[in-house]
């Protein structure tokens, strides 16, 4: 059913990812699927990483651990932006289209008063991509 599974990846909020990370892994166990990890970057340097290349390594780090961890197939990608924040939602949207995801296995929180002002990034992507985008409470 499944055979390109989208998980979006903040490499600096790793920790919090763990719920999505296994509900991914195990979708794509089920489904013999490969996982594509994405991530959106700055060029300037960050609390993670100093450089977009340096950024990159340690995504695809992350990714060949999962893979290790989880046993499935696995890519990597890296989107830069000059404002991560502002773009995030349209950078992701577009990489189902150009991975050619048909799942999107996102974390997110509980919703909060806070989320009338400013969604959730996992809801926007839900509204937007032409996919299934399965959001993961923790």
């Amino acid at each position: 059913m499944y055979h390109r599974i989208m998980v979006p990846i903040d490499l600096a909020h790793v920790d919090a990812l763990e719920p999505a990370l296994q509900v991914a892994g195990d979708i794509a166990r089920l489904y013999g699927a490969k996982i594509w990890y994405v991530s959106v970057t700055a060029n300037t340097p960050g609390p993670v990483a100093r450089t977009p290349a340096d950024y990159e390594k340690k995504l695809t780090a992350f990714a060949m651990q999962q893979g290790v961890e989880h046993g499935q197939q696995f890519e990597s990608r890296v989107l830069i932006s000059h404002d991560p924040v502002a773009d995030l939602e349209d950078l992701l949207v577009q990489s189902i289209a150009e991975i050619g995801a048909d799942l999107v296995v996102m974390q997110t929180h509980l919703p909060r008063k806070l989320d009338a002002l400013l969604p959730a990034h996992g809801g926007k992507v839900a509204t937007r991509a032409p996919v299934s985008v399965l959001l993961v409470r923790s």
